[in-house]
C-alpha cells in the first residue's frame, strides 16, 4: 500500500533528517578533532595525568577547531541570509 505524507509531516521529516545529518557532522567533527588533537598534542604514553604542556596544546587545538567551527557557521549563515545558498 503506498500512502503518501501530508506536506506537514513532510516538512517535520525533513527537518528531523536535517538535525540527524547535522548531529552526525557533528560527531564526525569531533571523532576528527580528537584524532587531530591527540596526535599532535600527546607525544608519549599517557599516564594517570597529562603533562602540563599536552595539557596546554590539547586546550589551544580545541580552542582553533571551535573558533574555526564558529567562523565557518557564521560564514555559511550570512551566504545563506544573502541568498548564496538554496
Amino acid at each position: 500500500m503506498d500512502q503518501k505524507f501530508d506536506e506537514a509531516t513532510q516538512k517535520e521529516l525533513a527537518t528531523f533528517l536535517e538535525r540527524e545529518q547535522a548531529m552526525a557532522k557533528m560527531q564526525s567533527s569531533i571523532q576528527q578533532l580528537t584524532g587531530i588533537c591527540w596526535n599532535k598534542c600527546v607525544t608519549g604514553t599517557p599516564g594517570k595525568y597529562f603533562s602540563s604542556s599536552e595539557q596546554s596544546c590539547l586546550a589551544n587545538c580545541v580552542d582553533r577547531f571551535l573558533d574555526s567551527s564558529l567562523f565557518m557557521v557564521k560564514q555559511i549563515e550570512e551566504k545563506r541570509n544573502q541568498g548564496g545558498f538554496s
